[in-house]
């Protein structure tokens, strides 16, 4: 099995910073892609920055600019750098990792995989 988990959320005033960490482990073959995505309250979970397994990023127009998104893949991390934050970046951050992988049903393909999630609250 796979496992995704996060860590770094907490609480920062508006124009601060924080630094997500992500890690992947299991029986992972390869990572296609890792990414982050945020749900806020009465929210839909949103796409926020992911990496894919040549370094190309994609960023929610919200964010560019404001956060960097990058991956270890030697470590099988994922990094979300947060700077100038503001209030309405509060949510919950959630890690996805798409990963080669056999799965429970001891398929071999690609699947994603979800961490827990981690506060990120940003005051005014």
């Amino acid at each position: 099995q796979v496992h995704v988990v996060e860590s770094g959320g907490g609480l920062v005033q508006a124009g601060g910073s924080l630094r997500l960490d992500c890690a992947a482990s299991g029986r992972i073959f390869s990572i296609n892609v890792m990414g982050w995505y945020r749900q806020a309250p009465g929210k839909q979970r949103e796409l926020v920055a992911d990496v894919n397994s040549e370094s190309q990023t994609n960023y929610a127009d919200s964010v560019k600019g404001r956060f960097t998104v990058s991956r270890d893949n030697a470590k099988k991390m994922v990094y979300l750098q947060m700077n100038s934050l503001r209030p309405e970046d509060t949510a919950v951050y959630y890690c996805n990792a798409n990963v080669v992988t056999i799965n429970e049903l001891g398929r071999v393909g690609s699947f994603d995989y979800w961490g827990q999630g981690t506060q990120v609250t940003v005051s005014s």
